[in-house]
């Protein structure tokens, strides 16, 4: 089997005899149900073979979907002009980018159909080559748009200025949103000219709006029809796949059912809409069965700049958002927003939908998937202690070693020595409740560097929340923290709270660890360790 691993051109898939889960009855739908679209997914989750798709139906290349499903559904195949402009490999750090590429695009679709005389500026030039395409070929216009907001993304809320000609300083994301509503403001007076829109994104930028009174495009991103757009299903996964997963399977020395329940593990678990399918991360998917081994290949593949940056105006820590149900209407209305980064966060596809709470019309939100969870994790972890002489990557694997052994006091001051790494920058001493945040997140960030060891954060109790309890395969810890009090104090509360009885009927031995954190060092100032006793 042949995967499309880097291809995003339907034609090249088709014609080379790649493998292709078939979309092209919801590519019908699509066509014959709407006019103007937007679709938001995850960075390498299809959406530019999904444009490629929509371009090579509307061109009427009917040979290339023979055996699909539209194949039964169209009859007619006209084509029709179409205008195709992808900004997805377009570095729009560079100021003079985003004009020289809209230009370009302009001019090849002069090349095709003409240039009127009359026309000068850009955005009557574009509206122009619109009208001489359907004049010129009699039918309307299908415009794609890939990473319609890319431009403003890459300098989103990174400080870069530009010059004006008349010697004004302006922001260089101001400078891009100008160009763009400009640009897509021609779709308003071409309505009539046009046949089929859609843009694919990650924001859809409803506050500040680029379109300049342009009939907003329909939102199909959590629309239930649509959710399996791009992605694949476990049906499709099962269907398509049948052979290579055994083959996998047999390489790891499991069954098929073992093997699928890995695959989903590592790779499920996204959910597009209130219908909660599952849908798979197509890039890692393709990637593992090529390779025949299961790894992180779309975290690996790179982090948006823009969500770094984003995140560090995030004012919660990442333990405080996931496991939390969220009104609807953020993920409706959402934007991209320094101040409020958690929407972008989402369709960004670091974290998915869990559960849908009807009656208050709630999102749960948590990490998709083992991949990401992992990656991202660790990404921040990177960041969080990254004065470390060493990546926060060994210091997980060193503690979950010592976790494994007992070796418990070990593990106490290797986590010191992890915390005194954290840059000032990132713990405000002094403040005793921005220092216990800060505790608990790095805290956080560590047990999920250490990753396959069951672990619970403000784990509830008849009588309290237990700061945190680690299950290893020959040892279970039960952990107390205090803030400049004491590792006796801490301790003591464990027993006084009874946090260790559920465990009491558990074959493994539970240690119980009374942690206190020093809001003037930053890090572990002492701590106390106890076997418990069980009758």
């Amino acid at each position: 089997m042949k995967y499309p691993i880097g291809i995003q051109t339907f034609e090249t898939i088709r014609e080379d005899g790649y493998v292709y889960v078939d979309k092209t009855a919801l590519v019908y739908r699509l066509a014959h149900e709407g006019q103007v679209y937007f679709l938001s997914r995850p960075r390498r989750f299809g959406k530019s073979l999904l444009l490629s798709t929509l371009k090579s139906y509307f061109l009427g290349q009917k040979e290339l979907f023979k055996g699909l499903a539209i194949e039964q559904l169209e009859q007619e195949w006209a084509e029709y002009p179409v205008f195709h402009l992808s900004f997805g490999t377009g570095r729009f750090q560079n100021p003079d980018e985003l004009e020289r590429s809209l230009w370009d695009f302009i001019g090849n679709m002069e090349d095709i159909y003409g240039r009127k005389p009359n026309a000068s500026t850009m955005a009557n030039r574009f509206r122009s080559v619109i009208e001489s395409a359907h004049e010129k070929t009699g039918r309307k216009v299908v415009v794609l748009i890939d990473e319609y907001d890319k431009p403003i993304l890459d300098v989103l809320d990174s400080g870069e200025v530009i010059r004006t000609p008349e010697g004004t300083v302006k922001k260089l994301e101001d400078h891009h949103r100008e160009l763009l509503k400009g640009f897509y403001g021609v779709f308003k007076d071409a309505d009539p000219h046009l046949r089929f829109v859609f843009l694919t994104g990650v924001t859809k930028f409803s506050q500040v709006s680029v379109f300049s009174g342009f009939n907003q495009a329909k939102d199909i991103s959590m629309d239930s029809r649509y959710e399996a757009l791009c992605g694949i299903t476990k049906e499709e996964l099962l269907t398509v796949f049948d052979g290579p997963i055994r083959e996998l399977a047999e390489d790891l020395g499991q069954t098929f059912d073992e093997t699928v329940e890995q695959l989903k593990a590592q790779y499920d678990g996204y959910h597009f809409s209130v219908r909660m399918t599952d849908i798979f991360n197509p890039f890692s998917i393709l990637n593992c069965l090529d390779s025949m081994r299961m790894d992180n290949y779309w975290f690996a593949s790179g982090t948006p700049t823009y969500l770094v940056r984003l995140l560090a105006h995030c004012e919660e820590n990442i333990n405080e958002l996931v496991g939390k149900y969220y009104e609807a209407q953020m993920f409706v209305d959402y934007k991209a927003d320094v101040e409020k980064p958690l929407p972008m966060i989402y369709q960004s596809g670091y974290l998915t939908i869990k559960d849908y709470d009807r009656e208050m019309n709630e999102y749960l939100l948590d990490f998709p998937n083992r991949e990401v969870r992992s990656g991202f994790v660790r990404a921040l972890s990177d960041n969080y202690f990254k004065s470390s002489t060493l990546p926060a990557t060994n210091f997980g694997s060193d503690i979950a070693r010592l976790l494994r052994k007992g070796e418990t006091e070990a593990f106490i001051l290797r986590m010191k020595s992890l915390l005194a790494s954290v840059s000032h920058r990132l713990l405000r001493k002094g403040m005793p409740f921005e220092c216990e945040r800060h505790f608990h997140a790095a805290f956080y960030l560590i047990l999920q560097m250490v990753g396959s060891y069951t672990h619970y954060i403000e784990k509830e109790t008849s009588e309290g929340n237990i700061d945190c309890v680690v299950e290893c395969p020959d040892y279970i810890y039960v952990m107390e923290f205090k803030l400049d009090r004491s590792g006796k104090e801490a301790l003591a509360q464990i027993h006084t709270k009874g946090y260790y009885k559920p465990y009491l009927s558990d074959a493994r031995p539970v240690i119980l660890v009374g942690i206190n954190f020093s809001s003037a060092t930053g890090t572990i100032e002492d701590y106390e360790i106890s076997l418990c006793e069980k009758a």
